[in-house]
């Protein structure tokens, strides 16, 4: 599991790839308009400085290459690579490499040598006994690319991640694919249902946060702390929260949790947060072997009637509601926890707090 999960953060989800052969010069995209995206995309307040560099010719077919300095410090920003197909659509934060006569291959040979863990590379690396296994090359969902998905497996758990290819098969990525022309906030905020969700929070705050987390997550325990603990006693009727279950599959406990969550909505409205709170406080102690009776438990201490919980758990009344959540993220490219929508602007995992804090601010001077 270790070692799927730091290949997983390594190649940031394995999610995207461009490079259509048919791809010709377009419209440039102007520097602007890319120091935009990134910031819309990846939640990046106004405070923190981010240059791109100009763009020139890369040495793969159909795309331009560039730089991005992103310099929050007195030190200065590291610059990082970025790549844009010729027509200016897509934007690539990865590696791309050349195939050859047999793709698929190819893609699982560059994965495990670049990714397998060494003697001097032991951090975010898989280890030599995972297989790896790429599946059948079909039709994506993206016009113009092709796709496999490549299975990494552990021994205790298999984690696909999908791989796109240009129409020839001539080059992929390892890294994500962004579409430049696309607006997710707008998505987001046409794609949120906020009717009978878990909230706190008045339902005409100014800032609406809505937040995809998994119980079992480190990172969704320490956001929903700073949430607690500092965002809401800041802002009080500005904010409003709205929660949502995004239990991941290689959690081994955190559907069951967020089936109990759902229940004690369901049974105790006033109940879910302080349970949900319970819940991330302890998560360490918590193990597929005791969940059932630790939800019950914590359950109990928030005012959720025992009885009620227990059968509500047991015939999954909930799960519904949970698969609900599942869909809405996945329209929203969810790939991760936590992932929450400030106004509808993206941010993924728990950042510091005074960066969270700068994008509250930036949505209640934007008023939208």
């Amino acid at each position: 599991m270790v070692g799927a999960l730091a290949f997983a953060v390594a190649v940031v989800s394995l999610m995207g790839q461009t490079t259509p052969s048919h791809a010709t010069a377009g419209p440039p995209i102007s520097r602007d308009r890319i120091v935009r995206f990134l910031r819309d995309r990846f939640a990046i307040p106004e405070t923190v400085k981010v240059s791109v560099d100009p763009l020139r010719n890369s040495t793969f077919a159909g795309f331009d290459e560039t730089n991005v300095t992103i310099d929050s410090g007195p030190n200065g920003g590291k610059k990082s690579p970025l790549y844009v197909t010729k027509d200016g659509h897509y934007l690539v934060m990865g590696e791309l490499f050349k195939l050859g006569s047999d793709p698929k291959a190819e893609i699982v040979k560059y994965i495990r040598e670049t990714y397998e863990c060494t003697p001097a590379k032991q951090v975010n690396c898989m280890p030599n006994t995972a297989k790896l296994t790429a599946g059948p090359i079909v039709k994506s969902k993206y016009p113009g690319f092709q796709q496999t998905t490549v299975t990494v497996d552990d021994g205790k758990n298999k984690l696909p991640h999908d791989v796109y290819l240009t129409l020839g098969n001539n080059v992929a990525v390892i890294g994500s694919l962004y579409d430049l022309h696309s607006n997710l906030q707008e998505k987001a905020l046409n794609t949120f249902d906020l009717h009978n969700q878990p909230t706190v929070g008045p339902a005409n705050a100014p800032v609406t946060i809505v937040e995809y987390a998994d119980l079992e997550c480190p990172s969704c325990a320490r956001l929903h702390d700073f949430m607690e603990r500092e965002l809401l006693p800041k802002y009080g009727n500005k904010v409003r929260v709205v929660f949502k279950e995004f239990p991941l599959p290689m959690h081994e406990w955190s559907m069951t949790a967020a089936i109990a969550n759902q229940c004690a909505y369901q049974i105790n409205l006033s109940a879910y947060f302080p349970f949900r709170s319970l819940i991330f406080a302890h998560q360490g102690g918590i193990t597929a072997a005791n969940v059932h009776d630790a939800m019950l438990q914590y359950g109990e201490e928030v005012g959720v009637d025992r009885l009620k919980l227990a059968a509500c758990m047991d015939t999954k009344a909930s799960l519904q509601r949970i698969e609900e959540n599942q869909r809405e993220a996945k329209a929203l490219d969810v790939s991760s926890t936590p992932t929450s929508f400030i106004n509808g602007r993206i941010v993924v995992g728990a950042p510091p707090p005074e960066q969270y804090f700068a994008l509250i601010d930036e949505a209640l001077r934007g008023g939208k």
